[in-house]
């Protein structure tokens, strides 16, 4: 710390004067200048309740992000939350952090003991926390305006159907059901109570993902030719609600496999007129008693593309999407993640064989997901990724399981509209 004051003086000089003589020397100091007014570059503005900053870097520097311009607490869209298991307690609740339109005001859960300690940690009333007999009830909470189903997959179908009919809008977590059946009931039962059903296919909305899908639909790959998706994770204990087919409806393909079935569709904007599949589990494993561990599965697309695409609750981690285009080459690595992902694109400059990395900043996916949903609720729009998106996913996933049963390709219903079972794209945010 510098050892002068604004008048001049030293340190030692105003310590010199202690006492009588010290505040003679006070009321002498000459007053600090006046601080020069910010600029305009630096205070900002503020229009329409939105506060925003001009650049403060070069051209050459990646632009600067923009504050959160988050609403009001009593705005946000009010979320009941229906099931606390893993996924709900280390993401989607700590993801209402970095949330701007969107807050939780209501826990479900089966487990009083967590309900109460999960709700004194986010400050949720106890007359906001319900248990699975009495959900229902949520119908009087005029605070809940949705509900993000985080229950096992084949719980996922009453839970919905039960807060369409309480009058909430749903946003569910992936995948959508067991079966086609059970998915199209919930896409009826939604639009019957005129609510908005969204899946949670959080890639969709996840920064690297969408830039690799507008790079690849506006050409800068060429003909996409070939994509590969790979999602494998080593599971451990047998006894987890995952490796229980009552309960998961399947193994690695509805968990992990979806991922690089939905992210594939997306990307492409196409849905895939054939797919050929075959499935694979350690023998003995007790992991695999009921459900399978490995599936390999390749998707034909009207536009001439195929994507191989596997799945493995028996490998080390490896979450990687690459495309590949008459150009270009794009890759994302841990695509599939929760984080970390990166982009590269390869292709040719000049006499050389160029690889770029790029760079966006992280932001969190369970965040972007929520918000798109809260903004849809308050707009009317229908969401990227509604009920029909997951339901397509349902029909597909089960061509899947019937080609590996038969050994032979499956045929699929042709659908000629881009983007046939989604919503507008969101706003970058």
């Amino acid at each position: 710390m510098t050892d002068k004051i604004y008048d001049g003086v030293g340190r030692r000089t105003v310590l010199a004067g202690a006492g009588v003589g010290f505040a003679l020397a006070s009321a002498k100091a000459v007053a600090a200048p006046t601080m020069p007014a910010a600029a305009p570059i630096d205070e900002g503005s503020s229009t329409g309740g939105h506060i925003s900053f001009p650049p403060i870097h070069a051209d050459t520097e990646r632009p600067d992000g923009t504050p959160p311009n988050q609403d009001p607490p009593a705005r946000r869209v009010g979320f009941a939350i229906v099931g606390l298991g893993r996924l709900a307690l280390e993401n989607i609740l700590p993801a209402f952090a970095q949330c701007k339109h969107a807050r939780p005001v209501a826990l479900v859960s089966g487990d009083p003991e967590k309900l109460q300690t999960v709700a004194a940690q986010y400050g949720i009333a106890p007359s906001a926390c319900y248990d699975y007999a009495g959900f229902d009830r949520i119908r009087d909470d005029a605070a809940i305006e949705a509900v993000y189903i985080v229950l096992p997959n084949a719980l996922h179908h009453d839970a919905v159907v039960r807060a369409a009919r309480a009058g909430k809008h749903v946003l569910c977590e992936k995948p959508m059901a067991t079966s086609p059946a059970e998915a199209r009931s919930m896409v009826e039962a939604c639009a019957k109570a005129g609510k908005r059903l969204m899946i949670a296919y959080r890639c969709q909305y996840e920064i690297n993902n969408r830039e690799l899908s507008k790079r690849a639909r506006a050409g800068e790959f060429g003909q996409i030719q070939l994509i590969d998706a790979i999602n494998t994770q080593n599971q451990g204990d047998p006894a987890q609600w995952r490796q229980k087919k009552a309960l998961a409806g399947g193994g690695s393909l509805p968990d992990v496999g979806l991922y690089c079935l939905n992210t594939t569709r997306a990307l492409l904007g196409e849905e895939p007129t054939e797919v050929q599949a075959t499935i694979y589990s350690p023998s003995g494993d007790p992991r695999f008693a009921e459900v399978e561990s490995t599936v390999s599965f390749t998707l034909r697309f009207p536009s001439g593309a195929v994507a191989n695409c596997a799945s493995s609750y028996s490998a080390h981690e490896h979450r990687n999407l690459r495309v590949i285009g008459t150009k270009a080459v794009g890759e994302i690595e841990n695509a599939f993640g929760y984080e970390g992902q990166k982009l590269h694109i390869s292709k040719r400059e000049g006499k050389a064989e160029s690889d770029s990395a790029l760079s966006f900043g992280q932001k969190n996916q369970f965040s972007l997901e929520i918000d798109h949903m809260a903004e849809c609720v308050r707009s009317g729009a229908r969401p990227r990724t509604p009920g029909e998106e997951g339901l397509q996913d349902q029909v597909i996933m089960a061509a899947i399981y019937e080609s590996a049963r038969t050994g032979r390709p499956v045929k699929l219903a042709a659908e000629t509209q881009v983007d046939a079972f989604r919503g507008p794209m969101p706003a970058d945010a």
